[in-house]
């Protein structure tokens, strides 16, 4: 069976407008060229039969004014549907949202995306402004969507200082997994993942540096800093979240997250069009290559996948039924 993409952007024609109109991604990351003729070769090259598309950071958040955000978010959501309408076994999305921090207006765009285009979850970004995921003013965003048992798929964004300190330390190189740990433990900490446990969460790039900064941040419990957690409760949660493996293909960093993540929460993803094609193939040749047993590399490959959208194992069915 084919891979399904779990990581994998999309550039509708008003994200380009947008990171434009703010000059560029803050990130300082080149902003690809995207095309479905492209992405679809992509795709064929390395066995990908369905992609799950996301926009990515810093979505259509770049817009300042709120309104003229969410409605760029709503343009982008409706493009998405429209493409995974042709082809709903080829194509699926999640939902782009403004800003978190925008709670009224996000509310209403996670209603209309699942109940009239059906996207198949949603995207958040690690942080918005000085908060991160588990900020207490974002517990409404996930009181509706544990509602609706969404699979939630965290993008890191840049860091808060967005100024490149040289040409060779872009903040998508080092920082944004740093960023992804840091929004992972927020989680963990202000008990979002207990009090909103029918989320199905999943962590980019392999959890960022989550499983092997684990153990340390449990120091927090022997700290001024105290959290109403244990060590041991800690962990366990952190064993919640779902992880892809978007360049992280390196024998160490497989090691490190199969012994970490529990069974069937680790899936493909490949970064594309925003990591480059050689690297991306470099490491899928590491991941292929890596020994597993069968049933987990059909895990990683499919299985997982096809447990987070069922909708899947009906490929002739829109989601939107």
């Amino acid at each position: 069976m084919s891979r399904i993409d779990v990581h994998h952007h999309i550039y509708p024609p008003q994200m380009y407008d947008a990171l434009e109109a703010a000059g560029g991604d803050p990130s300082g990351w080149q902003t690809p060229q995207w095309t479905l003729e492209k992405d679809d070769a992509f795709s064929e090259s390395i066995g990908i039969g369905t992609t799950i598309f996301s926009v990515t950071t810093p979505g259509a958040g770049v817009i300042k004014d709120a309104k003229k955000a969410a409605e760029t978010a709503r343009a982008m959501n409706e493009y998405c549907a429209e493409l995974r309408n042709k082809k709903p076994s080829k194509y699926g999305f999640f939902l782009n949202l403004g800003s978190l921090l925008d709670v009224d207006l996000c509310l209403e765009e996670i209603r209309y995306g699942f109940d009239v285009l059906g996207a198949d979850g949603v995207v958040l970004f690690t942080r918005y402004e000085r908060h991160y995921l588990g900020y207490q003013g974002f517990k409404p965003i996930w009181s509706e969507l544990n509602r609706r048992k969404a699979v939630v798929f965290i993008h890191p964004t840049h860091p808060f200082d967005t100024h490149l300190v040289n040409d060779h330390s872009p903040a998508p190189l080092y920082d944004f997994p740093h960023e992804t740990t840091r929004t992972a433990a927020d989680l963990i900490i202000s008990n979002n993942l207990r009090e909103f446990p029918e989320c199905k969460i999943i962590l980019s790039h392999g959890g960022g540096t989550l499983p092997y900064l684990i153990h340390r941040i449990t120091m927090l419990t022997d700290t001024a800093a105290k959290t109403d957690k244990t060590a041991e409760e800690m962990i366990e949660d952190g064993k919640r979240f779902y992880f892809d493996l978007a360049l992280s293909g390196s024998e160490l960093v497989l090691s490190a997250l199969l012994d970490f993540a529990e069974p069937g929460h680790v899936l493909f993803g490949s970064d594309f069009p925003n990591a480059p094609e050689a690297t991306i193939q470099r490491f899928t040749r590491v991941i292929d290559s890596y020994k597993m047993s069968p049933e987990t590399r059909d895990q990683i490959n499919h299985g997982a996948a096809l447990a987070l959208f069922p909708r899947l194992h009906r490929p002739s069915t829109p989601a939107h039924l």
